[in-house]
């Protein structure tokens, strides 16, 4: 342990799950004593992000250091190089730690007498491995991981989803990896206190297309018009298909059954509503649906990315993505349950969760990935051997 006392997190923006997932690792290994530090974008913020940052600050011993950041490669990535390295030689990190694609380039790219000698640990979120082969976007960014995965320690995935993708478009990682899943609190397993008046299903998350959203308002105007009760839907996010959607929930027949409201905790509209739609089309490790299941709120959702593993209990009902008629019937099937048809599935769900998904248990296992990183002449491991993936 004494080899990784000091770890500087890199990534882009502080938002999102991305940015849940480093502050909570972050904030348990300053609890464990470590020395850790923050660096990301100064141009993408919200008052969450502020808030949060603020909180955690003071536990942070190498301190939070934001600097601008674009989210495509751009010219001013030398000028954030710069700055990385002019950080890393004063603060001595042994750990660069970078998240997302572009987190892990900056940790990955500093040259040797920048970094210091320090482990570089890389966790992709899904992003650069959610383009279709054959597009440009995909044989450009498979590039780039191509090359910087030679320059990689230890691989962390956060699903075997992601692993799975990795080693589809750029082969099995040349160093040590290992998956590591998102984590939980104990808080947000509390018991939800639900509102006396609730909405039929909740819809929460960024308002896009490829969230599945117009797949949700279709199969709402299937569930009406077949069982001719009009079903209420909470859609609670914002985004750049926000509009569009809410023109759609119109030609759809359904407005008057969808409120559209702004981001808000997850655990206050879980308790407004009877049961959660993830209706994704592609996805990696969502936050929402970890939190929606610990609080063993119902949930019906696509069978994409790695929601099979958050919902291993269930897998078997999950939906494939872009069937409104589909998700109807699933829809139908868990408004149905029954009390003691319900409670079965969603402790199921929890104790999954509880056992599998929680900080403690994700910070354990990336120390164990920083210690594997760092140990001299370590044999390369396959990632099928690895991750123990099913073949």
């Amino acid at each position: 342990m004494d080899a990784q006392r000091r770890i500087l997190h890199v990534f882009r923006s502080p938002i999102g799950g991305l940015f849940r997932h480093v502050v909570d690792l972050a904030r348990e290994q300053a609890a464990r004593g470590l020395d850790v530090g923050i660096f990301c974008d100064s141009s993408t913020s919200n008052a969450r992000t502020e808030e949060i940052l603020a909180d955690v600050g003071p536990s942070l011993t190498l301190g939070i250091t934001r600097v601008p950041m674009r989210r495509n490669p751009d010219l001013r990535d030398l000028a954030v190089l710069r700055d990385l390295g002019a950080l890393q030689r004063e603060i001595r990190a042994d750990v660069l730690h970078g998240h997302g694609a572009k987190g892990g380039a900056y940790a990955r790219i500093l040259g040797d007498n920048a970094r210091c000698g320090a482990v570089r640990a890389y966790t992709p979120h899904g992003g650069s491995f959610h383009f279709k082969a054959g597009n440009l976007h995909h044989h450009v960014y498979s590039g780039i991981e191509r090359r910087l995965a030679r320059r990689t320690d230890v691989f962390l995935f956060e699903s075997r989803y992601v692993a799975e993708c990795f080693e589809e478009a750029i082969g099995p990682p040349p160093r040590p990896a290992f998956v590591v899943h998102n984590g939980l609190h104990d808080r947000e397993f509390d018991p939800l206190v639900y509102d006396t008046e609730r909405f039929d299903l909740l819809y929460i998350g960024e308002m896009l297309f490829a969230k599945g959203v117009d797949s949700l308002l279709e199969a709402l105007a299937i569930l009406s018009r077949e069982s001719g009760r009009r079903f209420s839907l909470l859609a609670v996010g914002s985004g750049p298909d926000k509009q569009r959607l809410i023109a759609l929930a119109a030609e759809c027949g359904v407005a008057e059954q969808v409120v559209f409201e702004d981001a808000q905790p997850i655990r206050r509209a879980l308790a407004r509503t009877r049961l959660m739609v993830m209706p994704s089309r592609a996805e990696s490790l969502p936050y929402v649906l970890l939190e929606a299941g610990a609080a063993e709120h119902p949930i019906v959702a696509t069978d994409v990315g790695g929601i099979p593993e958050i919902l291993e209990p269930i897998r078997d009902d999950l939906v494939a993505p872009g069937d409104p008629a589909a998700l109807a019937l699933a829809i139908q099937a868990r408004l149905d349950d029954g009390e003691v048809a319900r409670r079965a599935r969603t402790e199921a769900v929890a104790r999954h969760l509880r056992r599998d998904f929680s900080v403690q248990r994700m910070t354990d296992q990336v120390l164990e990935g920083y210690a594997a990183g760092r140990e001299a002449g370590m044999p390369v491991r396959q990632i099928r051997p690895a991750l123990n993936l099913p073949s």
